[in-house]
């Protein structure tokens, strides 16, 4: 290993353990979705208002937080962006206090806006910490510590959310009060607890600064050049669509997986253990999907790989939506090992053709998860109309345009090396 190796590795480090956090309280909002929906009788469409809500922050934030991240730096934006987390955490306990679903949704977008600065420095910082010929590998090494923290979450959050109260099975109408308060009091429990592990976090990343500061500086270019920078860039955009995309179909099959294996046509199991299978297989499939996706990207041509995964995916989401029973229940939880190499391969085949600064494109890109707001809305009308079967038909065209913009990053020439370096090391 290399003197700079060596001098990076502890910033990398830190960095990923970034990842784990915003992966772990992404997914616990995948359990809370079937739990407010039971406690304050929601159909799927107004229970999708809870993604709607997290990833809308995505879009509102994204440029701003590119922003934010030239003008105070790596360090500061991200004690910043945790300390949002923290405040929002602090609102959705404060929900299940006052019984206010308004709350919920106010408490998630500015988690999700605090997430959006996170994210913005945190990616580009990950691809930045070493060879630049490497940047794929470390970005969904990073993802891969990412997926860990959302194996965690649905488990963590059915158990704490999804037992007791309404979801035993037994409630009748004489103590449905009785049991509304104790799911209620089962969400203020759960962020509370994830407000002080953010809290430990912001702590770790203090003492950490210094190291995070002399590893790598985000670029000196002016914040409204960067924005205008990466709306004028053909590959920018492309790769903003990408997002949205994978975004969006990740977020919409996670938002009803649990109602779906729960159903008697599925699986038939309870929704706390239908939340843990979630974590388990399905973002568990995308953990390990990451580990193994970081080797086989040392060698194969990450254009290639992002082909292949899209395309399965959408072959996966054709059988779920024509079939019942083990079948579809399996063929759905398996989607999550193909969405593993997903984000990282767009996001750093996008950097390597931008002609916008890292800064503006990766601000761009985060503002494109906005996806994960739109889809499941899209998703939600279409399970109150139709049903959650015939709902797998959003996610899989939503694949197979990312599987077209594989296809092209395939024929489109990448910056050269020295070029790539430059970029990444502002």
């Amino acid at each position: 290993m290399t003197e700079r190796a060596q001098r990076l590795l502890p910033a990398f480090i830190t960095v990923t353990t970034l990842f784990f956090a915003w992966g772990f309280i992404t997914s616990m909002v995948d359990p809370l979705i079937p739990s407010v929906r039971a406690i304050f009788s929601l159909n799927y469409t107004e229970s999708m208002l809870t993604q709607f809500a997290f990833f809308l922050a995505y879009g509102v934030m994204s440029l701003p937080a590119g922003m934010i991240v030239l003008r105070c730096g790596y360090p500061r934006s991200i004690l910043g962006a945790l300390l949002a987390m923290v405040a929002g955490s602090l609102i959705i306990a404060l929900a299940g206090k006052v019984d206010t679903y308004v709350l919920v949704l106010l408490g998630l977008f500015v988690i999700a806006s605090g997430m959006t600065v996170l994210q913005v420095a945190a990616n580009p910082l990950a691809a930045s910490l070493g060879n630049p010929t490497r940047s794929h590998f470390r970005l969904t090494l990073s993802q891969a510590f990412n997926s860990f923290g959302t194996v965690l979450g649905p488990n963590v959050g059915a158990w704490l959310m999804l037992r007791g109260g309404v979801f035993t099975g037994t409630t009748t109408s004489a103590n449905f009060a009785l049991a509304r308060t104790d799911s209620l009091r089962s969400i203020y429990h759960s962020f509370m607890i994830v407000a002080g592990l953010l809290v430990l976090l912001v702590a770790f990343i203090w003492s950490a600064r210094r190291r995070l500061n002399d590893a790598v500086r985000p670029p000196a270019s002016p914040a409204g050049a960067a924005v205008l920078d990466a709306l004028k860039s053909p590959w920018a955009l492309y790769g903003a669509a990408a997002i949205f995309f994978y975004v969006g179909a990740e977020v919409a099959i996670s938002s009803i997986m649990i109602n779906f294996l729960h159903q008697g046509e599925v699986f038939g199991v309870s929704l706390e253990r239908a939340g843990k299978l979630l974590g388990v297989f399905y973002w568990g499939g995308a953990m390990v999907g990451r580990f193994f996706g970081s080797a086989l990207l040392t060698r194969i041509a990450a254009f290639r790989l992002l082909s292949a995964v899209a395309i399965a995916a959408a072959a996966f989401c054709l059988i779920v939506s024509q079939s019942h029973g083990v079948l579809a229940g399996c063929m759905a939880l398996s989607i999550g090992i193909l969405n593993a190499v997903m984000f990282p391969t767009i996001f750093t085949l996008t950097l390597e053709r931008s002609t916008a600064s890292t800064a503006a494109t990766s601000g761009l890109l985060c503002m494109a998860i906005v996806g994960g707001a739109v889809l499941p809305l899209i998703v939600g009308h279409i399970v109150d109309a139709a049903g959650l079967q015939i709902a797998f038909l959003v996610p899989m065209l939503a694949y197979a345009c990312i599987a077209l913009f594989a296809t092209a990053a395939g024929r489109a020439r990448a910056a050269p090396a020295a070029e790539v370096a430059a970029g990444l090391a502002h």
